[in-house]
């Protein structure tokens, strides 16, 4: 799904414009990386967390010459689901009779 097709779904649920749609979706985009910038966590009950998470410098390598490469560290975004997230995603399993 893309954004554009998130922005249809969403006006088709709440029969807003999609105009309206898409500036909501844009705003919501703008507050969780501004609060990520911050180095704040967006907790979003039943849905997930988005975080960011320091990372140490390493070094790795190039899979295509196996040259040794310096990775500084930084920070990087993290998401991690919710309970009712991961329970929607779960396949339900075949009870065996």
């Amino acid at each position: 799904m893309n954004k554009a097709e998130l922005v249809a779904d969403v006006a088709a649920k709440t029969g807003l414009a999609k105009t309206q749609v898409s500036d909501v979706v844009d705003a919501t985009f703008d507050v969780i990386a501004d609060a990520m910038k911050k180095n704040d966590e967006v907790r979003l009950p039943n849905f997930g967390v988005f975080a960011v998470v320091e990372t140490a410098a390493r070094k790795a390598r190039n899979p295509q010459t196996g040259e040794e490469v310096k990775v500084p560290a930084g920070r990087r975004p993290r998401f991690r689901p919710g309970k009712a997230l991961k329970d929607l995603l779960e396949t339900p399993k075949v009870q065996k009779r």
